[in-house]
C-alpha cells in the first residue's frame, strides 16, 4: 500500500459516469441487490455499488437514509434479507464481523466502542490478531508469545505517537474525550493493517481544536494506499477530503460523483431538501394552501 495505488485511484475515477451504481475500474467493494427491512420500513434497498480501490469515499444522505445500516451490512454486524457483496474478490455475505476484519476491511462506530475501562495501550493491543497467547494452552507457555506481545505493543505506541494519544497510554479508555476516542477507534483500526478501513461519522461529537487532526489522519490513509469510506454530515468535510461522493436517500442510491458535482446535483438537493424547495410559490398556490390550513383550523376549533 502507497502513496502511487492512491494516485491511480483518483486518476481511474475521472472516466467514472455519474450515474447511481457505476462501475469502477477497480472496485475493492462490489455488492449486488442488498436490502434490509424492519417491519414495513425499507431501510436498504442498493441495487449495485462499488468502492474504488485506495480513494476516500463519502458516503452521504439525510437522516434515516439507510448508511449506517449499510455499514452493518458490509462488514457483517447486521444481516440482509438479501443480496451479495465482495471484498477483493472474497464473498462476505453471511460472514461474521471478526472474519470480515481479519481480511482486512475494518470500521469504527458513530457512538464509539472503546473499552472504558482498560487502558489506552490495553484497548490497542486487543486490536491485533492472530495472538498466539488467546489460546488456552498456548497461554500457559509466555516463550511462545512474549515475543509476538511485544512486537504488538510497540506497533501500538508508534501508532499512538502518530495519533497523538501516547501522553494517555496509561490511562483508562473512559477517561478520555469524545474526540479522543475517535482518535483511539482510528489507531486501533489501524493495528490490523486494513486495506479498508469505514469510519461512521468521525465528527460526530468531536470539538473543533480535534477536527483539523481527524481531517489530517483521515488523509494521511489515503497517501499510504489505504482504502477509506466514511459516513458524514459536515459537507464542508466531505468537500475538502472526499475524491468521490455516494448519496442514499430512502434506503437507495441516489446520486454519485465528485464532490464539486455532487453539491450541485438537483437529485442530492431534492434528498437533502425535498422536491421544488426553491420553487416560488403562485398566488393561487398560496390561497390553496392558506385555504387548506384554515379548515384544518376551523376543524380542530370544532373537535374541540
Amino acid at each position: 500500500m502507497d502513496v502511487e495505488t492512491s494516485a491511480k485511484g483518483r486518476e481511474a475515477l475521472a472516466s467514472v459516469p455519474n450515474t447511481p451504481g457505476a462501475p469502477k475500474p477497480d472496485p475493492i467493494v462490489v455488492g449486488d441487490g442488498i436490502t434490509r427491512t424492519f417491519g414495513g420500513l425499507t431501510a436498504v434497498d442498493v441495487e449495485h455499488i462499488e468502492i474504488q480501490r485506495g480513494v476516500i469515499t463519502a458516503l452521504i444522505g439525510p437522516n434515516g437514509a439507510g448508511k449506517t445500516t449499510l455499514f452493518n451490512l458490509l462488514t457483517g454486524f447486521d444481516k440482509p434479507d438479501a443480496g451479495d457483496w465482495s471484498f477483493n474478490g472474497n464473498r462476505l455475505a453471511g460472514l461474521p464481523a471478526f472474519k470480515v476484519a481479519r481480511l482486512g476491511m475494518v470500521r469504527t462506530f458513530q457512538l464509539t466502542k472503546v473499552l472504558s475501562k482498560l487502558t489506552v495501550i490495553e484497548n490497542m493491543r486487543l486490536g491485533a490478531t492472530g495472538q498466539r497467547g488467546e489460546h488456552f494452552w498456548l497461554s500457559m507457555l509466555p516463550p511462545l508469545w512474549r515475543a509476538q506481545e511485544q512486537a504488538n505493543t510497540e506497533r501500538a505506541d508508534d501508532l499512538l505517537r502518530r495519533f497523538k494519544l501516547d501522553a494517555k497510554r496509561e490511562d483508562f479508555a473512559g477517561s478520555l474525550s469524545g474526540g479522543q476516542r475517535k482518535l483511539l477507534e482510528m489507531a486501533r483500526a489501524l493495528m490490523v493493517d486494513p486495506e479498508l478501513i469505514m469510519l461512521d461519522e468521525p465528527m460526530a461529537g468531536v470539538n473543533p481544536a480535534l477536527k483539523q487532526s481527524l481531517l489530517g489522519h483521515v488523509k494521511s490513509l489515503r497517501e499510504e494506499g489505504r482504502t477509506v469510506l466514511f459516513v458524514e454530515h459536515d459537507m464542508d468535510m466531505v468537500r475538502d477530503i472526499s475524491d468521490w461522493v455516494i448519496v442514499m436517500a430512502q434506503g437507495k442510491i441516489v446520486a454519485e460523483g465528485r464532490p464539486e458535482q455532487i453539491m450541485a446535483d438537483p437529485a442530492v438537493i431534492d434528498a437533502y431538501l425535498g422536491a421544488h424547495h426553491d420553487a416560488d410559490l403562485s398566488e393561487l398556490d398560496e390561497a390553496r394552501i392558506e385555504a387548506e390550513a384554515t379548515a384544518e383550523l376551523d376543524q380542530e376549533a370544532k373537535n374541540d
